[in-house]
């Protein structure tokens, strides 16, 4: 079995038009795990997101707690897809997020929302305590009085009445380069899915070199 320095919890879409747009803009594919060719320009507006590969996070990247080990997590998360039931949003759009790009579902997305809260809170047993060089690096943003909680209490603070679904597609972007990026963006884009449907969860695994990778998918059948 392949060492992975962390876990993650993500939706990654089906295979399908909208994967394989993932896949080949941001230039890591985390199903089949294999880089793909880009071009310099996209290569550096994709360069942050890249290594995680196309997904929502549903539980961020954690190192696992003392006393369990992957089994124990494939595990738990057979059991939680169980008793969880999918989830649907009326679709997708591409969304300007401050000064970076990610598709976020249009319309009602609480039962979305229930799936990733279910995923971090019933999941957190798996989760290390967060370190305070962790802790720091997140405070820097300036968190809000809810946010710092959610960091205390689930060691990520844009969790459970703070998280926002979305598929990111680029890192921060100059103001000068914010247009001509949502070109780019909208020009790759295939038809994006009405509805959209998160019908399952993805255990994805931190390799060696840093880039994540798909090691299983569970469907919510709750």
């Amino acid at each position: 079995m392949s060492h992975h320095s962390r876990f993650a919890v993500y939706y990654m879409p089906p295979a399908g038009p909208l994967a394989d747009f993932g896949a080949r803009w941001l230039g890591w594919d985390a199903q089949a795990a294999r880089a793909l060719p880009q071009d310099a320009g996209r290569a550096a507006l994709t360069e942050t997101p890249r290594k995680y590969g196309f997904h929502a996070t549903l539980k961020p990247p954690f190192v696992l707690a003392p006393g369990t080990d992957r089994q124990s997590l494939h595990a738990a998360l057979t059991a939680l897809a169980a008793r969880t039931a999918p989830a649907q949003a009326p679709g997708l759009a591409l969304t300007r997020l401050g000064r970076w790009f990610a598709l976020t579902p249009a319309g009602d997305t609480v039962g979305i929302s229930r799936v990733a809260a279910a995923c971090v809170t019933e999941l957190d047993t798996f989760r290390a305590p967060t370190t305070e060089a962790d802790l720091a690096r997140r405070r820097k943003a300036g968190l809000t009085p809810a946010q710092e909680a959610h960091l205390a209490r689930w060691g990520y603070p844009y969790v459970l009445d703070q998280f926002r679904f979305h598929l990111t597609l680029t890192g921060k972007c100059a103001r000068e380069d914010l247009d001509d990026a949502e070109s780019a963006i909208r020009a790759a884009l295939p038809p994006l899915p009405q509805p959209f449907a998160v019908p399952e969860v993805c255990l994805c695994g931190e390799r060696d070199d840093g880039r994540f990778e798909l090691l299983h998918r569970y469907a919510l059948t709750g």
